[in-house]
């Protein structure tokens, strides 16, 4: 049998810009000696929906019951990787981005470290959303470009350009 060809498999992946007021979350990694950063989330499984993969992947790395948000999970954004990186054969990745609103009490309760099999031991940090500008985020959603956490969404915005070895690289 052959080593399979980048991108011949596609992942779905869910991620949540988790926002309290204009604060985000972001797990925090140190890789080759530079800051990354990811939104919580993670790969659909197969035959699970997206709203129960989001609900599962916020349980599973931050202990969030998405019950508790504030309001419904919003499809903000959906990039489509298709990105070299280290390691295995890589798929392309449809990242769709929800935006989801939490109280102060439910931040409270979160959990602060986030564990992945691969990347190891992430921190969760809340920052500005603005200031989230030139950070290595992945996948790199433009949240500083908001005009606010909860404005108004614009569907012809949803579609963020493609990701590939042109204009991304993996740290």
């Amino acid at each position: 049998m052959s080593a399979a060809e980048p991108f011949t498999r596609i992942k779905i992946r869910v991620a949540a810009a988790l926002f309290h007021g204009d604060e985000i979350a972001l797990i925090h990694r140190s890789r080759n000696g530079r800051d990354q950063y990811t939104l919580p989330g993670g790969n659909v499984e197969p035959g699970e929906s997206l709203p129960h993969a989001l609900a599962r992947e916020l349980e599973e790395e931050l202990a969030l019951d998405l019950a508790e948000a504030s309001g419904v999970p919003q499809l903000t954004w959906i990039q489509d990787a298709m990105v070299t990186r280290p390691g295995s054969t890589p798929p392309r990745k449809l990242h769709l981005v929800f935006r989801v609103h939490i109280t102060g009490p439910v931040r409270a309760r979160l959990r602060t470290t986030e564990y992945d099999d691969t990347a190891g031991a992430g921190r969760l940090l809340w920052r500005p959303y603005k200031d989230t500008a030139g950070l290595a985020l992945f996948p790199p959603v433009p949240l500083a470009e908001l005009a606010a956490p909860t404005a108004p969404l614009d569907a012809a915005r949803a579609l963020l350009p493609a990701l590939d070895d042109t204009n991304y690289r993996w740290i």
